[in-house]
């Protein structure tokens, strides 16, 4: 890191000696072992928490992209069930709406719009739930084929 080679150690070494003195060197040695010590741990800790709050941001921003996905799919499954519920509801009204003819045996209505409109909801809804399984890797049991 700082690129110091034996020779300057040595150098710096023999200078230690002759100013501290041989009797003062060993505590002083000590003393200074414990503060690069201290200085590592330090340094340590705050590499550890500059990693944690990178981690934490990070961690934030998925949690932002899941909760867009979930209100993007819940608005379309939203949309879905007011379509498949509007498509009942017609159903369900041409159903109860009296014939006005008056006769013992009025003849029947079919409604194939309403009918065809169903079965497109009904398909939608099916792709959609395929679609979910095939991005979760969800795979289906293939069916025998019927003799």
């Amino acid at each position: 890191m700082f690129d110091i080679s034996f020779m300057e150690m040595l150098i710096v070494a023999i200078a230690a000696l002759v100013v501290i003195g041989p009797e003062r060197l060993p505590k002083v040695a000590r003393q200074a072992g414990q503060w690069t010590t201290k200085m590592r741990r330090y340094v340590d800790d705050v590499k550890s928490d500059f990693h944690r709050q990178i981690e934490l941001s990070e961690l934030r921003d998925l949690k932002k992209d899941v909760e867009e996905a979930a209100r993007s799919i819940e608005g379309s499954v939203g949309g879905a069930m007011t379509d498949v519920k509007s498509s009942l509801d017609s159903v369900q009204q041409s159903l109860e709406e009296p014939s006005g003819s008056g006769t013992a045996n009025p003849e029947p209505v079919t409604n194939w719009d309403q009918i065809y409109a169903v079965r497109r909801t009904r398909e939608r809804i099916k792709d959609r739930r395929v679609e979910r399984e095939l991005e979760r890797g969800f795979k289906r049991p293939r069916r025998p084929l019927s003799r």
